[in-house]
């Protein structure tokens, strides 16, 4: 049974380990999975425990309890990079809140604090607006000469790819 971050190894060998000691996570990919099977564990100490001193979260334990405490339902890693003492790791995670759906997609900066990874904070990349006319299939697709090219040049269809 794969672990709670969606990871193939079971719980026992992903993020249970981390979980009992947070220097286990020897890259930044590792402790944001294990942040994440926290949140399902609804598992708030080490959620604290796990940002960066700088972010003082003891200090707002109160709002990231209830973060902490949604349903969350599965994690999709991104991307993840790491050079030095800095490293990201994009992802979205899918949670439920009063019968809604949603999804937190971010980029998360981690930094290394006393030979540990830590949480510090994070960005929600912009989504790429899709011209709705690139779902279509070609033969479906009626462009006119005036309007603005596909391919997101910027010239009318007829200057460009027409």
């Amino acid at each position: 049974m794969p672990c709670l971050c969606g990871h193939p190894q079971a719980y026992e060998n992903c993020c249970q380990p981390i979980h009992q000691n947070a220097q286990f996570a020897k890259h930044p990919e590792q402790l944001m999975r294990a942040r994440y099977s926290a949140h399902v564990l609804n598992d708030v100490e080490f959620v604290l425990k796990t940002y960066h001193s700088s972010c003082k979260a003891y200090e707002q334990a109160e709002s990231i309890e209830e973060s902490v405490r949604s349903h969350w339902i599965e994690l999709k890693v991104i991307d993840s990079q790491e050079q030095d003492d800095e490293g990201y790791v994009e992802f979205k995670a899918y949670f439920e809140d009063n019968g809604q759906s949603y999804c937190l997609h971010e980029r998360s900066r981690f930094l290394k604090e006393d030979n540990e990874w830590r949480y510090i904070d994070g960005v929600i990349p912009e989504e790429k607006i899709v011209d709705p006319r690139l779902l279509k299939t070609i033969a479906d697709t009626k462009i006119g000469r005036n309007e603005p090219c596909l391919c997101g040049s910027g010239k009318k269809f007829k200057k460009c790819c027409g």
